[in-house]
């Protein structure tokens, strides 16, 4: 069905090229997970299936893509609209209605199809999806998981044969990405669609997958069965990482797997407890000093009411993050979270409520004086940037916040190295640009920091290095608040987990107990591990080891 014959690709400018001599044979009705790490060049071959590399995005292309036998140098994409159906990472992009049913319905229209088949599509794939309720909702009014879901929906309404998804449930909370995946699953094995998927959230695709393509940072590609591949990534989900730390032949790729194999661990783990996590450093590098700590309150937040018209999002909450923590809020799309985090600032909408930090209410205080103590990384981090180039996105982050040239380029090498200092921001892959929008934020050192789904678009060794600085920044003294659907990064950074339904708060307290006591929630090593508790693959590597978790 898809075939890449010797395919490269170098872009205008681009010291050397994002695909290199590229050979793939992608039968009908698979579904092939495309892995690699952030920036590396995913998003190109996914771009190369319809055409859209090189028709669109320039530069030199070599070889040939084939789709169900025709060549895309011979036709442009528009040719292809209604064989190969493409999600993107940033949905919002794509849509071109004003409601949901309408988007579902445009790609039809536009391919010519009977109203009565249109009608009938656009019902399936509401049920599908279940999106039903949404039907009527204003597109911008979604929330990003849920416009996702849309952008999904859209594609698969006008009936293409292969589906190209460029991290599809990024967005989406656990219980909605299942539901996505397993769709999509349907479509594979009962219709015989195809399916090239590429996804950061290897924990929540790779056991689906019939092959897997891992991609590297030399723009060549390995493919095979998915427990061969990840015996060579770099990059695995925690149930493969623990499956390496204690050495299990053949590696599992699912929970149910690797619970099954994990009685012995668990019986050497009996009795042991996860430790403390180990100190940390200096946020902008060895060589130099951290920020100092300083007596604070941290933040509190009281009486948030947000409300959009007749619609409650955020309904009378309370939140307080200490100096030194850092609060994970999670819940399903919808939930509030966004418009918690949003009303805190005083930016977004705030019905009702009042924000303190450092014991100093902001509620009413100068935008100005607020960005001093309070820094926001939202879902559209891209937002934020305004600069032709990332060398003078990152001047300007230095000089705004007072820091020696380079402190906020440290920061995004620890995050994504390798980005080019000249390319234009939005010449960035999602995670990239998400990289550098941190940076930009983390390089002011504010006393609260504030992170909506930071980290959509980065590959695991970005979480990590996320991780780490989050962790540095708490050490010192530092109040962090992260809203987020990756339970395994809540499972990594959190020391306290706050969960949210309908706009109020339902949950509160340490992270091992809310997340463990979550089959929603829960991480993999929590599942494989239970009832013991551990969250991380570090926590077992230091038990087992002695090395500091």
């Amino acid at each position: 069905m898809i075939v890449f014959d010797h395919v490269t690709v170098r872009y205008t400018d681009a010291a050397a090229p994002t695909l290199v001599d590229v050979d793939l044979a992608i039968d009908e009705g698979e579904f092939v997970l495309l892995a690699g790490r952030t920036g590396v060049g995913k998003s190109t071959l996914l771009g190369a299936v319809n055409g859209l590399v090189p028709h669109f995005t320039g530069g030199d292309f070599a070889g040939r893509v084939l789709v169900a036998g025709q060549d895309t140098r011979d036709h442009p994409p528009r040719e292809f609209a209604h064989l190969v159906g493409v999600v993107g990472q940033d949905p919002v992009a794509g849509f071109v209605s004003d409601t949901v049913e309408e988007e579902l319905a445009y790609g039809m229209e536009q391919l010519g199809l009977a109203p009565a088949v249109m009608r009938k599509r656009v019902e399936d794939t509401l049920d599908l999806l279940g999106i039903a309720d949404l039907r009527y909702r204003a597109l911008r009014s979604l929330s990003g998981g849920q416009q996702q879901r849309v952008a999904i929906g859209s594609v698969l309404a006008a009936g293409a044969r292969v589906l190209v998804l460029d991290e599809p449930t990024s967005a989406l909370d656990p219980t909605s990405a299942e539901e996505v995946l397993s769709a999509l699953l349907r479509l594979v094995h009962d219709v015989g669609v195809t399916a090239l998927v590429a996804e950061h959230r290897l924990e929540r695709v790779a056991e689906y997958a019939d092959a897997m393509v891992l991609l590297t940072t030399d723009g060549r590609v390995t493919m095979g069965p998915p427990a061969d591949i990840m015996r060579i990534s770099e990059i695995a989900p925690p149930v493969v990482e623990l499956g390496r730390l204690v050495g299990w032949n053949p590696l599992p790729l699912s929970v149910r797997d690797a619970r099954r194999r994990s009685v012995d661990l668990r019986e050497r783990l009996a009795g042991l407890t996860p430790g403390p996590r180990s100190p940390v450093g200096s946020l902008h590098g060895s060589g130099s000093p951290g920020p100092t700590a300083k007596p604070q309150s941290g933040l509190r937040a009281e009486g948030m009411l947000v409300a959009y018209g007749p619609t409650v999002a955020v309904n009378d909450v309370a939140l307080h993050a200490a100096p030194g923590e850092v609060v994970v809020l999670m819940g399903r799309n919808g939930s509030g979270k966004s418009s918690l985090l949003w009303a805190i600032t005083g930016v977004g909408r705030r019905t009702a409520g009042r924000t303190f930090v450092d014991g100093r209410e902001l509620t009413r205080a100068p935008v100005a004086d607020v960005r001093d103590r309070v820094r926001l990384v939202p879902q559209t981090a891209a937002d934020l940037l305004y600069l032709d180039t990332v060398d003078a996105e990152c001047a300007a982050a230095d000089a705004e916040s007072g820091r020696p040239a380079g402190a906020c380029r440290s920061v995004l090498n620890r995050l994504t190295p390798g980005v080019v200092g000249g390319q234009h921001p939005r010449d960035l892959s999602e995670g990239q640009r998400l990289s550098l929008v941190l940076a930009v934020q983390l390089t002011a050192d504010p006393q609260v920091l504030l992170l909506d789904e930071p980290t959509r678009g980065l590959d695991y060794p970005a979480k990590r290095a996320l991780g780490a600085m989050l962790a540095e920044l708490a050490a010192h003294g530092r109040s962090i608040v992260v809203s987020t659907h990756d339970v395994e990064f809540a499972a990594a950074v959190a020391d306290r987990v706050v969960v949210l339904a309908t706009g109020e708060v339902i949950a509160d307290g340490p992270a091992a107990e809310v997340l463990a006591s979550s089959p929603s929630l829960a991480p993999q090593v929590a599942k494989v591990l239970a009832p013991q508790p551990w969250l991380t693959v570090d926590q077992v590597a230091a038990a087992v080891t002695g090395a500091p978790a």
